[in-house]
């Protein structure tokens, strides 16, 4: 491995960690906060700029990188990134517990949503700023942001973007990484700022307006209310929200294409209409549940549409208790979590083009089954696919449910049943937020031992970092040959 290339690289992206506290700091001035947060602010930007410039003093003689070297470096980057991004609630003295911060500053940058905190209102303003900052920021990759703002340094980052871009298939939109960053991002920020105006409009003040915005824009799903979006009881708000859930969990390049006049590439999209198709049946079977046991209303479909779309885009918003609704309604959303938004945007899970690739094999295995000289081909939009990409899909799926295994085997020693392990793993793995029972949308996990925490913690990041990346870091470490 090219360790310079790799101390120099985290380096960057602790100088912009530094920077992007600056932010709630400037919060904490502006609602004259006590000393704690905004000493706590200025301690870590002064560490991480320390840090960041002794090791980007010199730049590394040899600039060529490797998939381990991107590999390596994303995951490194996303475990300082919650380190040190846990640090100011630690000295603030507003979440004291180390694991408990790290796990809540995890959840941020992963998008998860998922929280320790049994009182969120009892935050301060910067604090619940630096919180759902940090979803805005992970959304679309830290370091595709890094990439995005940093000065040309003549390093071959696309190593880096593969690791960190989520979906079966990386694909540049131009020639260039640091202009195909710039555009994701540019449209990114673009939707959110319209999102915080929708939001104003519907009655938020902006400061929830703009949280609001940053957790739905992530798919994260970090609120400020201790009942999240039930609180503001709005269907105007709801179906904002709702839609703009949705809206975030479709592929980015899809929007790129409606900007330079592409619209045909939309109705193409055999993964948006799958992620259609699954929202639209998902809502119905959910309603129909629902109403048959509690009658039916616009209410339970407002309910019904909003949980659905948290889901599915691995969001975690809530504004109803789901622990309370059937088992069947249980089962699709659970099944919602798995399954997640598409490639290449915002949301977790596995991806829509994943499963509609693996339901499209096993469908394709069964009919040699039956006729075993026949050849079947595998399309996808239209085209078909090559034997390497449906393998490394197959192969994905096996080693995320490996994880998962190992994951519910250590967080199963400290739950209080099968359900809130499960959905426990479930939630965190797939980065939503919630899952069912001690964990669901009206608890939290704080329970939790220290240790199952910072589990939890490392599951949020192998679910947004797609496993891999953190597979070959901790496979590095493990291997002394690599090391040499």
């Amino acid at each position: 491995m090219n360790f310079s290339i790799i101390i120099f690289v985290l380096g960057n992206i602790l100088k912009v960690e530094g920077l992007l506290l600056s932010v709630p700091f400037i919060i904490s001035l502006i609602y004259k906060e006590s000393m704690n947060n905004t000493y706590g602010f200025l301690i870590v930007m002064a560490i991480l700029f320390v840090i960041g410039v002794l090791t980007t003093i010199k730049k590394p003689e040899k600039k060529s990188m490797q998939p381990k070297d991107g590999f390596v470096i994303v995951s490194l980057s996303w475990l300082l990134l919650s380190f040190f991004g846990a640090l100011p609630f630690v000295l603030s003295g507003e979440i004291p517990s180390l694991a408990d911060a790290f796990f809540e500053t995890a959840s941020g940058f992963t998008t998860t949503g998922s929280s320790i905190l049994r009182n969120v209102e009892g935050l301060s303003h910067s604090m619940l700023f630096w919180r759902s900052f940090t979803h805005l920021i992970g959304g679309m990759g830290v370091l595709v942001f890094a990439l995005a703002i940093l000065p040309s340094t003549g390093l071959d980052s696309v190593h880096v973007m593969k690791a960190e871009v989520p979906g079966p298939v990386f694909g540049k939109l131009v020639a260039k990484m640091r202009l195909t960053a710039r555009i994701l991002y540019g449209i990114y920020l673009v939707m959110t700022a319209v999102l915080i105006l929708f939001l104003l409009a519907g009655g938020m003040n902006l400061f929830d307006a703009t949280l609001h915005a940053f957790g739905t824009a992530g798919t994260g799903g970090f609120g400020v209310k201790n009942t999240s979006v039930a609180y503001y009881n709005s269907p105007y708000i709801e179906t904002v929200i709702g839609i703009g859930m949705i809206l975030f969990g479709v592929n980015f390049n899809l929007y790129y294409m409606i900007m330079v006049g592409d619209i045909k590439k939309i109705f193409e999209s055999e993964e948006l209409k799958i992620y259609i198709k699954i929202i639209f049946w998902a809502i119905l079977a959910i309603f129909i549940n629902v109403g048959i046991k509690s009658g039916f209303s616009m209410k339970l479909l407002r309910d019904a549409f909003f949980q659905v779309s948290s889901i599915i885009t691995t969001t975690g918003f809530s504004t109803v208790d789901y622990n309370e609704w059937p088992v069947f309604s249980h089962i699709i959303l659970l099944v919602l979590m798995f399954i997640g938004g598409c490639a290449g945007s915002t949301a977790g899970g596995l991806k829509v083009s994943r499963i509609g690739i693996l339901m499209k094999t096993s469908y394709a295995q069964l009919k040699k089954v039956v006729q075993p000289n026949r050849v079947v081909s595998i399309r996808f939009d239209g085209k078909v696919l090559d034997s390497n990409i449906i393998t490394s899909i197959t192969n994905y799926f096996v080693v995320y449910m490996l994880v998962f295994v190992v994951l519910l085997l250590l967080v199963a020693f400290d739950s209080p049943n099968f359900s809130t392990a499960f959905s426990a793993v479930s939630a965190t793995y797939n980065n939503i937020g919630p899952g069912f029972d001690v964990v669901g949308p009206a608890g939290n996990f704080s329970d939790f031992s220290d240790f199952t925490k910072i589990v939890l913690s490392f599951s949020m990041i192998f679910g947004r970092l797609e496993i891999y990346p953190m597979l070959i870091l901790i496979g590095s470490i493990f291997n002394n040959s690599d090391l040499k």
